[in-house]
């Protein structure tokens, strides 16, 4: 495992402070309880500076997110917006990771959430794919673990508590040797994998679990969905068992830690294609649009030069 790779500042509850210094207390209700809410976001390198993708639509279901447990930002995503743009520009990034993070701080200790006040950081920093580069597509394992009942804690909120379930199914893949774990639903349908939604192909067909399988609603996901009708392919939202991708002419990831990724094999079962055809139509078509080489899609960036 690598170090973090530090960038110079971070913003802080209004304010841009050294790296080392955002900090928080050690009884910080959010640490102790996962009373947090959090994005991922990227900027990239395009021919007129870095860009955001989709800052808009991340800082909307940051806010949604806050909303779903009865957390009230300090902030609107107006001023989000602005102080991610001011982030990048000062730490000098060309392309970057960007983490939104919203979470109860120092104030009270137990359940009752109401007496701790709400912080907010983003920080920022040159982070390559969560999962590995390997040639020819990753290996992906069913995991043990099923993911959260949505009656549990809900699937739409991006929250920090319910990653543990995302955090115990890696281990789990990565200690048996593969890269990423696909998990299923409490009812044994395909939901996602631990930080990325799940699409396969057949006979042409482009398939994808429905948020009520307890997917996250994806804003990479979304992409890959608009970017795949435009490119005149079926798609369907539908559920998907386990043996729906054993019969897939090709499996792949997405999220915005890792873009579009090829599976090789699911459950030591080798794929046809890896990457297929369209995975790999898609992951141009992705490329192009994150970098604004596609007009089409310059939309979707907000520049900070």
């Amino acid at each position: 495992m690598t170090a973090l790779p530090e960038a110079s500042t971070i913003w802080l509850d209004g304010a841009l402070v050294p790296w080392h210094a955002a900090t928080t207390h050690v009884l910080t209700h959010g640490l102790h309880y996962g009373t947090g809410v959090l994005e991922g976001t990227r900027a990239f390198a395009t021919a007129d500076g870095p860009a955001v993708f989709r800052l808009p639509e991340h800082l909307r279901r940051l806010d949604r997110s806050a909303r779903m447990l009865r957390m009230e930002l300090p902030y609107g995503t107006a001023e989000l917006a602005a102080a991610t743009v001011e982030l990048v520009r000062a730490n000098g990034h060309r392309s970057c990771y960007l983490r939104h993070f919203a979470f109860l701080g120092y104030g009270a200790m137990g359940l009752d959430m109401r007496a701790s006040p709400t912080s907010t950081a983003i920080a920022s920093w040159e982070w390559h794919s969560q999962l590995p580069d390997r040639e020819g597509g990753i290996r992906l394992k069913t995991s043990s673990w099923r993911r959260t009942d949505p009656n549990a804690v809900p699937p739409a909120a991006k929250a920090t508590g319910p990653y543990l379930n995302s955090v115990l199914a890696r281990r789990e893949a990565t200690d048996a040797g593969y890269d990423e774990a696909l998990l299923l639903g409490p009812d044994g349908a395909v939901s996602e994998c631990t930080g990325e939604n799940v699409f396969a192909v057949r006979d042409g067909v482009l398939r994808t679990p429905p948020t009520s399988a307890g997917a996250l609603e994806g804003i990479t996901r979304d992409t890959v969905l608009t970017l795949a009708r435009d490119l005149g392919v079926p798609v369907r939202v539908e559920p998907m068992l386990r043996s729906d991708l054993y019969a897939a002419d090709e499996v792949f990831l997405c999220g915005t830690a890792a873009g579009v990724v090829a599976v090789r094999s699911l459950d030591d079962r080798e794929l046809p294609a890896a990457p297929g055809p369209l995975t790999a139509r898609l992951h141009a078509a992705y490329e192009a649009a994150v970098t604004g080489a596609d007009e089409r899609y310059r939309h979707w960036l907000t520049y900070t030069g």
